[in-house]
């Protein structure tokens, strides 16, 4: 797996006394897309670590001066964030233990095997970039004055925010339940930042996008060679998520064997990677969410009522936005203010004879759907108030959506006599919401959508970030 050209290079040093596995080294980690700095000697290294960041540092053990094990004490003083692979030619079980103790991620013994050692770097890499989104993302929920951006004065509302905040003191797992677009996984996100899980990792999982014969991979990681395609090591969502908060969207679409397999690993503290034999343990907060009643499938036969007993410690009912009315104009200003600085806009606000329509709208798709509508009602509003007609249930929406007959030629050659907007931001436009409609269709399944935009995934997060996008369903 190569490092996307376009996307910033990872920062490697290697240090290294022996010129030509130096080299070597080099010459793989820059073919692989990663920017290395090669020195031969640990006392560089820390001069050049006091200089400047690096995502991960490889080292010999034994190196004249300054040796591996003193610059990994010294490195990971300095830097505790930073990963560190060690090069030996003494490998055994006591060095292997004593250089993890010492604050080493992972080791490599001697004759070098550049694939195993790539496997290596990839997985401490990828780890990386999982631990900057969650902080990213961390950051984000805490926002809104401490209220993690749940917008509404609603009782029903405030009674759920009340548990939040009781809840997040522990490491109960909580069954959310709600209809589609009420804003499940921003309360499952409250939870975790407001508590003690807040330090590690938040990690959400789909489980409705799981095909069912990767269910044990995707949760519980992989060895490399366990099946066809295995060509690495690969961390399961449950270590990923150890620590922290493990978040399972659309419970209700787990098939039996999966339904299975969760429940042991819940009960055990424990799971096993794909193709491997040694448990991992964890502790971690587990918070699930459904739209369907589980009770009923339970009375169906298609939910485990062992495992809804796991899963249902605490429950949290929400409310749908029919539910709460009230909260509808400050929604409306919460989502005018986000638009306005993501798409450059300076919209004044909402007319009341708009904001009366959205009062007496049945809302199915529940603050989702909200959202979409206020987003696209910026696009025409621009830098003046929004009007019924900016609405796509308003008197003008469908001259809005298309030129449509009534216009004829004369419309369509005003338009390309005053063109509303250059081809660049025309084609960032359309590029915007083609990314956006398929990270909604996916539930912001990351891995899913890139697939189907035929992009690396570095390269989706990159496009996230330059076109303002959020990194998952942003309900409130």
């Amino acid at each position: 797996m190569k490092c996307d050209a376009n996307a910033a290079k990872p920062r490697i040093l290697l240090a290294d006394d022996e010129a030509i596995l130096r080299d070597s080294l080099t010459s793989v980690l820059s073919d692989e897309g990663m920017a290395v700095t090669a020195v031969a000697n640990g006392s560089e290294a820390l001069r050049l670590l006091n200089r400047r960041d690096y995502d991960l540092l490889i080292s010999d053990v034994k190196m004249p001066g300054t040796d591996g094990i003193a610059l990994l004490k010294a490195a990971t003083s300095a830097h505790p964030n930073l990963a560190v692979i060690l090069i030996t030619a003494y490998a055994t079980i006591e060095s292997a233990v004593e250089a993890m103790k010492l604050g080493a991620a992972d080791y490599v013994a001697k004759p070098l095997l550049f694939e195993d050692l790539m496997f290596k770097v990839h997985r401490l890499l990828e780890l990386r970039d999982l631990r900057h989104e969650n902080r990213r993302l961390q950051a984000k929920v805490g926002q809104d004055n401490g209220r993690y951006q749940i917008v509404g004065k609603a009782d029903g509302l405030q009674n759920v925010v009340g548990l939040v905040e009781k809840i997040a003191q522990t490491r109960s797992n909580v069954l959310i339940v709600g209809d589609s677009g009420t804003g499940k996984e921003l309360i499952a996100r409250a939870i975790h930042a407001a508590g003690i899980t807040s330090k590690g990792s938040f990690v959400p999982v789909n489980c409705g996008g799981i095909p069912e014969g990767l269910f044990e991979s995707e949760m519980f990681g992989h060895c490399r060679g366990a099946f066809t395609g295995a060509v690495r090591d690969r961390i399961g969502f449950f270590e990923a998520a150890n620590g922290g908060t493990l978040f399972l969207d659309e419970m209700s679409n787990l098939s039996p064997g999966a339904q299975a397999s969760l429940l042991r690993a819940i009960e055990e503290k424990s799971a096993t990677r794909v193709g491997d034999c040694h448990p991992i343990r964890f502790d971690l907060r587990i918070v699930s969410a459904t739209n369907v009643d589980l009770g009923q499938l339970v009375g169906e036969g298609k939910f485990r009522e062992d495992l809804l007993f796991r899963l249902n410690v605490v429950k949290l009912q929400l409310p749908g936005l029919g539910e709460r009315p009230g909260d509808i104009p400050l929604l409306v200003d919460h989502f005018i203010r986000k638009y306005n600085k993501e798409m450059n806009r300076a919209c004044s606000g909402i007319r009341e004879e708009a904001l009366a329509i959205l009062k007496g709208r049945a809302w199915r798709g529940n603050i989702r759907e909200l959202e979409n509508v206020i987003e696209r009602a910026l696009i025409f509003a621009e830098d003046r108030e929004i009007t019924p007609d900016d609405l796509p249930f308003g008197a003008a929406a469908t001259s809005h959506d298309s030129a449509g007959p009534e216009r004829g030629p004369s419309a369509t050659a005003d338009q390309l006599q005053n063109p509303p907007e250059g081809l660049a931001k025309a084609t960032r436009t359309f590029e915007r919401e083609q990314i956006r409609q398929v990270l909604e269709n996916c539930g912001y399944d990351k891995n899913q959508a890139s697939k189907l935009l035929e992009i690396s995934l570095q390269k989706l997060y990159r496009k996230i970030r330059e076109l303002g996008l959020p990194l998952q369903a942003e309900v409130v």
